[in-house]
C-alpha cells in the first residue's frame, strides 16, 4: 500500500461517518435546506415574484411556488443570460451547465457558489463510501479514467458555461490530478470517435485502476481497446477493480461489459445531473442509491401518474411510501424552484432513504392507455436475455398503430451481442414478463386489444451509426429506452436485418 492509499483510508472512514450521519437525520436536515432556501430566495427575483417573504411552512411553499419544467423557467434563466443578479439565487451563478434538451434545445442550468459542492463532493463520497466500506484502496495509487465532455468553457455573460462533465473536470481534486486520464488536450477533443481513439492511445500501456463514465460510452471504449491490444480489458488492466457508472440503468450493459473485462469488478453507481447530483451507491451490500439528503437540495415527490394534472399531490420525503412510482421535483441552492427534473424514482428502504431509478417523465408508452414505463421494460427484457444467457448491446421501443388490417402492437428493436437460438420462444418470453409487470398491458393482449410484442434485430453497430448520423455519438448522449411516438422506431428501419 503506497502513502496516498495509506492516508485516504482515514478520510474515508470520516466521510462514511457523516454520511451514515446524514441518512438517518434525513427528514430534520431536509426541513432545515427548506428553511435556509426559502430564507436566500426571499431577496431573489423570482422570491419577490413569488412571495416567497410570506412563506413559513411546506404547505404554504407548495401553494407559492409552482411545479415547473425547463420551459416555464426560461425566462428567468433569459434574465441570468442578459447579466442580470439575484434572479433566482443570489448574485450570479458560478457557472451555466449547457446541456441537450428533448423539447427545449439546448438548456442552461445554473450551478452556483453554494450548490458546486453537490457536484463535486457526491462523487467524492461515493468512492470514499466504497473505500471505507470494502477496505479496498488499491484504485486511489492506480490511474484513473473519467469519460467526460470538454472541459472547455465559453461565456454567457461573463458567466463560465460548457457541459457539466467538463465543468466537473476543472474542479478535480489536486490529489487526484496527476492520476486523471485522459489528457485535457484529449478531453477537448469534440468529435468521439477521434477523443476515442487519443484516450485508447494514452490509457493502453498505464496503471488503469478505475474506470467512470456512462455504460454504452464505456463500452466502446472497451471495445475499441481490445480492438488495439487483443486483450481482455482485465488482462490488459490487471489492477483495474472499480468502475463507477451513471445516467442510464446498468443492468442492461452488465453482462457485455463484464464480459469484456473477462471478470467481475467491483462497481459504484452515480444519479448526477446538470441540476444537482441527488443520490450514489454508499454499499455494496445493499440495494439501491443513498438520497443525497443533505447537499442543498430540498426534494419533493410527485406519483408519476399525477404529475400531468395541474394541481398533483406534492409529498415531502417524510410522506414517501415504499415501491411507489414518483417524479422527482427539485428546490436547490442553485436556484431551481419546483423543477421537474423529468425522471421517476422508486424508494427501496426507508431507514435510510435509498431509492431506484425507474425511468423518466417523457418515456413511455401509453398509445393505448397501458402507460409503461421503462423499468418494466428492462426487466422483461433482462430476465428472458438472463434466462437465455442472451447478452444484449442496446434496445428501445415504440408502439406500432395498425392502420389497416390486423391489431397494434409494441415494436422492439434490440442489438445482440448474441442472438436467441429459438427467437419465437424468447420473443414470447419477453412478452410475457411484461404482462406480468404491467396489468393494463396484460388487459389489452388478454382483450384482443393488442397483439404480442414484435422484434426487430438491429445490426451490430447499428445504435452506434444511428447516434452518429444524428450528431450524438458519445458524452452525455442516451438512447431512450421508450418513446410513445414512432420518430426513433422510423429512423431505426435502415439499421433493421431480416431474422
Amino acid at each position: 500500500m503506497n502513502l496516498k492509499s495509506l492516508l485516504a483510508l482515514p478520510f474515508a472512514n470520516s466521510i462514511y461517518k457523516k454520511t451514515q450521519k446524514d441518512a438517518a437525520n434525513a427528514l430534520a436536515t431536509q426541513d432545515a435546506i427548506l428553511k435556509d432556501l426559502i430564507q436566500i430566495g426571499r431577496k431573489t427575483v423570482f422570491g419577490k415574484e413569488h412571495k416567497l417573504d410570506e412563506v413559513n411552512t411546506y404547505e404554504e411553499f407548495k401553494a407559492a411556488v409552482p411545479i415547473r419544467d425547463y420551459e416555464q423557467i426560461k425566462g428567468y434563466i433569459n434574465q441570468i443570460k442578459e447579466g442580470k443578479e439575484n434572479v433566482l439565487w443570489k448574485g450570479k451563478p458560478l457557472y451555466l451547465a449547457k446541456t441537450s434538451g428533448t423539447t427545449s434545445g439546448v438548456k442552461y442550468i445554473p450551478i452556483s457558489k453554494d450548490s458546486i459542492g453537490n457536484h463535486i463532493n457526491t462523487a467524492r463520497n461515493a468512492l470514499l463510501c466504497y473505500l471505507s466500506e470494502t477496505g479496498n484502496s488499491k484504485f486511489v495509487s492506480g490511474r484513473m479514467i473519467f469519460l467526460s465532455g470538454s472541459p472547455e468553457l465559453e461565456r454567457v455573460a461573463g458567466i463560465p458555461t460548457g457541459r457539466l462533465s467538463g465543468i466537473v473536470n476543472h474542479h478535480v481534486p489536486s490529489y487526484l490530478k496527476g492520476n486523471q486520464l485522459p489528457s485535457y488536450e484529449t478531453n477537448c477533443i469534440d468529435e468521439w470517435e477521434a477523443k476515442l481513439d487519443k484516450i485508447v492511445d494514452e490509457t493502453i500501456d498505464k496503471n488503469m485502476t478505475l474506470i467512470s463514465g456512462i455504460p454504452p460510452w464505456v463500452q466502446m471504449y472497451f471495445d475499441r481497446i481490445q480492438q488495439r491490444s487483443g486483450k481482455k480489458v482485465g488482462d490488459l488492466f490487471p489492477n483495474f477493480n472499480l468502475l463507477v457508472h451513471g445516467g442510464v440503468n446498468f443492468e442492461p450493459y452488465k453482462a457485455k461489459l463484464f464480459e469484456s473485462i473477462g471478470r467481475k469488478v467491483d462497481t459504484i453507481e452515480l444519479f448526477p445531473a446538470s441540476e444537482g447530483f441527488f443520490a450514489f451507491q454508499d454499499s455494496q451490500n445493499v440495494e439501491g442509491l443513498l438520497l443525497n439528503s443533505n447537499s442543498g437540495i430540498f426534494f419533493e415527490f410527485v406519483p408519476a401518474n399525477e404529475i400531468s394534472e395541474d394541481n398533483p399531490t406534492r409529498l415531502s420525503l417524510r410522506d414517501v411510501k415504499l415501491g411507489e412510482n414518483y417524479a422527482l421535483i427539485i428546490n436547490s441552492n442553485a436556484g431551481l424552484w419546483g423543477y421537474n427534473i423529468g425522471d421517476t424514482i422508486k424508494f427501496v428502504s426507508l431507514n435510510p432513504y435509498r431509492i431506484i431509478v425507474s425511468g423518466r417523465i417523457k418515456h413511455f408508452i401509453s398509445a393505448f392507455g397501458e402507460h409503461v414505463i421503462g423499468e418494466e421494460v428492462e426487466h422483461a427484457l433482462l430476465t428472458a436475455a438472463n434466462e437465455e444467457e442472451i447478452k444484449i448491446t442496446e434496445f428501445t421501443v415504440a408502439p406500432y398503430v395498425q392502420q389497416g388490417e390486423g391489431k397494434s402492437y409494441h415494436e422492439w428493436f434490440i442489438e445482440f451481442e448474441n442472438e436467441p437460438k429459438d427467437f419465437s420462444h424468447f420473443t414470447e418470453k419477453v412478452d410475457a414478463n411484461l404482462r406480468k409487470k404491467n396489468v393494463y398491458y396484460d388487459d389489452l393482449i388478454t382483450g384482443n386489444i393488442l397483439q404480442t410484442l414484435r422484434i426487430n434485430k438491429i445490426r451490430k453497430d447499428g445504435f452506434i451509426d444511428y447516434m452518429k448520423s444524428i450528431g450524438k455519438l458519445g458524452g452525455q448522449n442516451k438512447v431512450p429506452r421508450l418513446s410513445n411516438d414512432r420518430v426513433l422506431a422510423d429512423a431505426l428501419k435502415p439499421y433493421t436485418i431480416n431474422s
